[in-house]
């Protein structure tokens, strides 16, 4: 949606709201439902404050300490939210709503460093200095349940009903029971302007993905936000719950394989123009695999994922079309490209591309050679290991020269800190896992 066609619509009464938001550190959609005379009128040329508290918050919204960019001390001010009007698009779930996605600024126009989005711009700027771009896709799973958002709280997210009762993966049948709800999201993010390529059904009981067409890296991750949000909002509509969880109990988690190439300056897949570009990336991503897992894996339930035979990764490895391998290479000539196995759907996609751009920069700069490519099971290979854990991953993160030279220390200190409390809140929960081996047996 272009702003004058936004303007006609306005006049014509077809859209009377502007939701202008941000990504938060988990690559939630965060901001202000606008007017949308008043975002024609002020917010187009002037932007919108908003809390610096947004990026200094835990999962729970909770002011947490450690943040050099927001604190009591600092006393909790403003950044600026500067439209970036390339993302303005309709909303057809929302009636007379359409979005568009800002960028965060200081007052006095520098960056909000520690912002998901100036993350990937600032990748992405370090690839275009060496004459390249990105394209990307995610690929997110999720389970659909027949409970309300607001049943499964007061069910304490216990006893839940998923929308399917067994395996469906690629089942016509099985996908068929929930086509209502999933055709209707595939249907009305086409409408707010994302292709839209197909769905499918997965392992897990009640388990769906739907895919997008790949696009530049930028617009991947922003269309990655607002598909997530869109689908929890369809889904409330129709009385139903979706969970992004990477693992939401102990059968299959769900995942956000992440599909990348860089492009030449004429738009032409460069992995197929140059293989020694292509092993120098995919090089980089094995090297620093490990130091960049707390980007690819945020939470404490991420990690539950990574087991053995689960479709999710727990080797360090590289494989031509292996889904035991963390990286997955497929496609040829312009269809040429790496699979990162290794997200979860809980992942935040600013943050993941940036550490797949990072990681391919540091093989590229280095012309790290390329091992050989893995044939067999990863899972029962020699291969290094994924980190088992937070406290595994926020180590390697610490310590990496590196994440240091690529990201910065504002950048590195505040995701630190992030993790930091994500294993204090984890630490100071008690857990149905307790409860039950405990509480009589104990």
């Amino acid at each position: 949606m272009t702003v004058d066609e936004l303007r006609q619509a306005v006049a014509e009464g077809t859209v009377d709201t502007v939701l202008l938001a941000i990504a938060d550190m988990e690559g939630r959609l965060q901001g202000k439902r606008l007017t949308a005379t008043h975002f024609l009128d002020d917010v187009l040329e002037h932007g919108a404050e908003g809390c610096n508290y947004l990026l200094a918050v835990d999962v729970e919204m909770e002011t947490v300490g450690g943040y050099a960019m927001a604190s009591w001390d600092t006393g909790y001010g403003d950044f600026e939210m500067v439209p970036d009007l390339d993302t303005l698009r309709p909303i057809p779930w929302l009636p007379g709503t359409a979005l568009v996605m800002a960028d965060l600024q200081w007052s006095d126009g520098r960056d909000v460093l520690a912002s998901p989005r100036q993350i990937l711009r600032r990748q992405l700027a370090r690839l275009a200095e060496r004459g390249f771009g990105a394209n990307a896709a995610t690929e997110l799973e999720f389970i659909v349940f027949r409970d309300t958002y607001e049943s499964a709280w007061k069910k304490g997210f216990n006893e839940l009903e998923p929308a399917n009762l067994y395996n469906i993966d690629y089942s016509l049948l099985g996908t068929a029971r929930v086509e209502p709800l999933i055709r209707r999201i595939r249907n009305e993010m086409a409408a707010a302007g994302m292709t839209v390529e197909n769905s499918k059904g997965e392992c897990n009981l009640g388990q769906h993905e739907i895919n997008f067409r790949y696009s530049d890296a930028l617009g991947c991750a922003d269309e990655h936000a607002i598909y997530k949000n869109g689908a929890k909002e369809i889904a409330s509509q129709e009385e139903h719950a979706i969970t992004f969880m990477a693992k939401f109990n102990e059968r299959e988690g769900n995942s956000c394989h992440i599909h990348c190439s860089l492009a030449n300056e004429d738009g032409a897949n460069a992995f197929a123009a140059d293989q020694a570009l292509f092993e120098h990336f995919v090089a980089g991503q094995i090297a620093c695999m490990r130091e960049l897992t707390l980007l690819y894996a945020p939470h404490v339930n991420s990690y539950k994922r990574f087991s053995a035979g689960s479709f999710a990764p727990t080797a360090i490895a590289w494989g031509r079309d292996n889904r035991t391998c963390s990286l997955r290479v497929v496609g040829h000539g312009e269809g040429l490209r790496v699979e990162n196995r290794l997200p979860g759907a809980d992942v935040n996609p600013y943050l993941a591309l940036s550490a797949l751009i990072a990681a391919g920069l540091h093989g590229i700069d280095n012309e790290l050679a390329l091992e050989p490519v893995f044939e067999g099971n990863a899972y029962e290979s020699d291969k290094p290991r994924v980190p088992k854990n937070i406290y595994e991953a926020r180590e390697a993160f610490s310590s990496s020269p590196m994440i240091a030279e690529a990201f910065g220390p504002e950048v590195v200190d505040h995701y630190l800190n992030r993790a930091g409390v994500e294993i204090d809140a984890f630490e100071a929960a008690v857990t149905d896992w307790e409860r039950y081996r405990g509480f009589e047996r104990l």
